[in-house]
């Protein structure tokens, strides 16, 4: 019975993961440096420099989500007040935009005919235009993860018990206190779960990227140009593999610091 009923989970990782990594690993194999390829990549200046960008602008636009949904999801749950709900629809509307919608969107704020250049065209005599670099990069991924992260900052805020904070502050606890040692660990599990989300959505998100592709070097663009313009298919490969391993690894770890956080939470005594 066990088996059966653990045989459509096996199907979907063998078909959608298993299989395609294999063969992807194959086409590195069988590429005309083999196994070497995985050394070229780290050793090429241009690949490494597009993979530590990746990561870095991933882990900026994570921090950044974190920060503005935890401020943000913690003061609409805790206030009622008009045109709450708008807000909150306004804010989770990015769910139901592709990438490169998102992507249009930021030229259309951000390029050389959005509205950020016209402001300042008309008020220094110089238009500010950042949408096709890694700021506006940046930018068309922080729009597309915060609703990710409201939703989840949301639901552990209505999770909060206020009774702990009004004992904490009783006690003579500071604001900056009380939001360290109450408010943050009842968001920890909701923070940490979008967060990871976000991160790898971030890592290889790629239609916003293609979208606003001018000067932007991340992994998933380096990875198209080499598959499709260089008929490089086995650096391709190779990066893919490098992509996902790297994201997988930062999502296993951020695991286990939810578990041990999890278990450190609930083993204390009174």
């Amino acid at each position: 019975m066990l088996a059966l009923l653990l045989t459509p989970g096996l199907i979907i990782v063998a078909a959608f993961f298993l299989i395609p990594m294999a063969l992807v690993a194959m086409r590195v194999a069988n590429g005309p440096d083999g196994f070497a390829t995985y050394f070229i990549i780290l050793t090429n200046g241009r690949y490494f420099a597009s993979l530590m960008q990746t990561l870095v602008m991933s882990a900026g636009v994570t921090v950044t989500a974190l920060v503005l949904c935890g401020i943000c999801g913690l003061f609409l749950v805790r206030n009622r007040f008009a045109g709450r709900n708008v807000i909150t629809a306004l804010l989770t509307l990015p769910l139901s935009f592709p990438g490169t919608v998102v992507g249009f969107m930021v030229i259309m704020l951000a390029g050389r005919q959005g509205v950020i250049g016209s402001v300042t065209d008309a008020l220094f005599g110089d238009k500010l235009v950042f949408a096709y670099n890694i700021a506006g990069l940046f930018i068309g991924y922080l729009y597309f993860s915060i609703p990710r992260v409201i939703l989840a900052v949301m639901a552990s805020a209505e999770k909060l018990d206020p009774q702990l904070e009004e004992a904490a502050r009783s006690l003579g606890a500071p604001t900056w206190r009380v939001i360290k040692d109450v408010i943050l660990p009842g968001l920890m599990p909701g923070l940490i779960s979008s967060g990871a989300i976000c991160f790898a959505t971030a890592m290889g998100a790629f239609g916003t990227a293609f979208t606003l592709a001018t000067d932007i070097d991340v992994l998933p663009m380096v990875i198209y140009t080499e598959f499709t313009r260089n008929a490089n298919v086995a650096v391709a490969a190779a990066l893919s593999i490098a992509l996902g391993l790297l994201t997988w690894a930062v999502l296993t770890a951020v695991r286990c610091f939810a578990g041990n956080t999890a278990t450190s939470g609930t083993g204390g005594g009174a």
